[in-house]
């Protein structure tokens, strides 16, 4: 069963930084695409960046372009979102996936981690 698992989450000022990082195991699949998703509190989970399996190709949504930076290590499982110039309106919790290919809609990825809350106060 693949697992995900999600870590660097925190309470963070408005103009801050974070750094989510996302570890896959018992994944035997060779190339797969990462994702970031986030869902606030009473609102649907919504798409925040993906990779492709190269790490070569990324997709960002319009919200966090320009401030968001995501990036894999392909020989450590591991994917990264570089959260920079954060807003109050960035808090969700955030979750990583793995999918087929690159999409920006949750029912194109078949794993999910279990999330890690941001916060960004005012």
């Amino acid at each position: 069963q693949v697992q995900l698992v999600e870590s660097g989450g925190g309470l963070v000022q408005a103009g801050g930084s974070l750094k989510l990082s996302c570890t896959a195991s018992q994944l035997t699949a060779h190339t797969y695409a990462m994702g970031w998703f986030r869902r606030a509190t009473g609102k649907e989970r919504t798409f925040v960046a993906t990779v492709d399996w190269s790490g070569d190709s990324t997709v960002y949504a319009d919200s966090v372009k320009g401030r968001f930076t995501i990036s894999r290590d392909t020989d450590k499982k591991t994917v990264y979102l570089q959260m920079n110039s954060l807003k109050p309106e960035d808090t969700a919790r955030y979750y990583c996936a793995v999918g087929a290919r690159m999409r920006v809609t949750p029912e194109d990825y078949a794993y999910w981690g279990q999330g890690t809350q941001v916060t960004v106060s005012s």
